[in-house]
């Protein structure tokens, strides 16, 4: 019984948090951003982001295994995954995704119509991003695309109506998050050409790396705008350039091909940016 409790964990991959620091870091920073407009932030909006954060990174894991555990037996960093190896099956593995999804339903239920029309939209996406690896040569846009939605979902906590804040802090973390997976996927470039799979580094080649990092200075001048359009304090400039500064330390990681710790390391810009969203928020 622990050893299938432990599977379920682990296929969830609630014992590799850094996918939900990477899908919480844009959720709050678009909860942050309606509150900087509205003037506050309702506490229980914290808590709906954080346990949203969690349950949609454990059912993108879950579908994501369902539909590729038979790649993932062919790729050496993800041969150990509970489907990959037998620990769980199919059956079970769907059934907890329902569980999953159930339980994210319930938890929409606390928020409002346009938060509930919002992330059902995206909930699609969440299910259909697995299968693009077949077919689209950069799915890591889809990912983005996906994985962004936090901002928007999470600013509808606070906000009904869009502004041009929002949309830019959307784009600019799509280009984050195409930025940080594409470095993601250069780990595992040699066994997805191989399998046969699509990313983002074997679509760009030798160009991939200056991609990825123009992807990162558009989403650091997003927050640089939005700072601008909301007349932030001059605090948010020092937050700018430490964001450039952990940009330059993330560069010794790219030069020595650690590809892994390039894309764990971005949980810092993540929080930087946080921090200075979070500034804004006291000093109103």
């Amino acid at each position: 019984m622990i050893v299938k409790i432990k599977s379920f964990y682990e296929l969830a991959r609630l014992d590799k948090p850094i996918g939900i620091y990477l899908l919480l870091w844009p959720s709050l920073l678009g909860l942050l951003l309606g509150g900087i407009e509205a003037g506050s932030v309702n506490f229980e909006n914290y808590l709906i982001v954080i346990i949203g954060s969690i349950l949609v990174r454990s059912c993108g894991c879950v579908i994501n295994d369902i539909s590729d555990y038979k790649f993932d037996k062919l790729v050496k960093r993800t041969a150990a995954r509970p489907l990959a190896t037998g620990a769980l099956n199919i059956k079970e593995a769907w059934v907890f995704f329902f569980i999953l999804g159930l339980m994210s339903l319930c938890l929409l239920s606390f928020t409002n119509p346009l938060t509930i029309k919002i992330a059902l939209f995206f909930a699609l996406l969440i299910m259909f991003y697995p299968m693009t690896k077949r077919f689209i040569k950069a799915p890591q846009f889809i990912l983005g695309i996906t994985f962004s939605s936090g901002t928007l979902i999470s600013y509808s906590l606070e906000s009904y109506a869009f502004s041009p804040s929002i949309l830019v802090l959307y784009f600019g973390v799509i280009a984050w998050v195409i930025s940080f997976d594409t470095f993601y996927a250069l780990e595992d470039i040699d066994d997805d050409k191989k399998i046969g799979i699509y990313s983002t580094p074997i679509l760009w080649g030798k160009n991939t790396i200056f991609i990825a990092r123009i992807l990162q200075y558009f989403f650091y001048i997003s927050l640089a705008i939005i700072g601008y359009i909301n007349n932030f304090s001059i605090f948010f400039t020092l937050v700018i350039i430490a964001l450039l500064f952990l940009d330059y330390v993330q560069m010794k990681y790219v030069k020595n091909k650690s590809f892994l710790e390039v894309f764990k390391f971005n949980n810092w810009i993540g929080i930087v940016a946080i921090f200075g969203f979070l500034i804004e928020i006291f000093i109103i």
